[in-house]
C-alpha cells in the first residue's frame, strides 16, 4: 500500500477496518470518473459495475451531505432528501465540495473527509460481500464490506437510486 495513503485509508486503518486498495492509471482528459473506475476494475479484476459506488455530495440548502450509490445508477434526489430529513437536495457546488471534504472531484471518498458529512448509502450495497468506493484521489479505489462502509461513515441506508424504465415495467 506504499504511496496510496489518503485520509480515507488512514481512517480505515485507525478504525481497524479491513480493506484493499486498487490503483489504476487515471486519464487526465476524462471527467467521467466513475465510468473510468468501472472500466479499470471490470477489465483488471472482472468486477461488475454495480459493485463500484460513486460518492455524490449534495446540498440541502443549509448543509452538505453524501450519497453513495452504484456508478451506473442515477440519484433519486427526493429519496436522498427524505433519508436526510430535508425538504429537498441538489448537487453541491464543486468549490464547496473541495472545501468541506478536502478531496478533488473524481476523488471524493465517503471516508476520511475533512468535515464528516451525513451519509446515505444505497440499499443495493448490502447485497454485495464487498464494494468499491473512491479511495480519496482519482485512480484509487478502496474495496471493503458494505457493513464496514456504513459503520465507518455512520450512514443511513436507503433506496436512493432512480428507477430505470425497465424497473418500472
Amino acid at each position: 500500500m506504499a504511496g496510496s495513503a489518503t485520509p480515507a485509508t488512514t481512517m480505515l486503518t485507525r478504525l481497524g477496518i479491513e480493506f484493499t486498495v486498487h490503483a489504476y492509471e487515471h486519464d487526465r482528459g476524462t471527467e467521467q470518473y466513475g465510468d473510468e473506475a468501472v472500466d479499470a476494475l471490470s477489465g483488471g479484476l472482472g468486477v461488475s459495475a454495480d459493485r463500484v459506488f460513486k460518492t455524490l455530495v449534495v446540498s440541502t440548502g443549509s448543509s452538505l451531505a453524501v450519497a453513495v450509490l452504484p456508478v451506473p445508477d442515477k440519484l433519486a434526489v427526493k429519496s436522498v432528501a427524505a433519508a436526510l430529513g430535508a425538504s429537498k437536495v441538489s448537487m453541491a457546488d464543486p468549490a464547496a465540495v473541495r472545501r468541506s471534504t478536502g478531496y478533488v472531484l473524481g476523488g471524493v471518498s465517503p471516508l476520511g473527509q475533512r468535515t464528516p458529512l451525513p451519509t446515505v448509502v444505497d440499499t443495493s450495497a448490502l447485497g454485495h460481500s464487498t464494494l468499491f468506493c473512491s479511495g480519496g484521489r482519482r485512480g484509487l479505489e478502496i474495496e471493503l464490506s458494505a457493513q464496514d462502509l456504513v459503520r465507518a461513515t455512520a450512514a443511513t441506508v436507503a433506496d436512493i437510486r432512480r428507477a430505470s424504465a425497465s424497473e418500472r415495467l
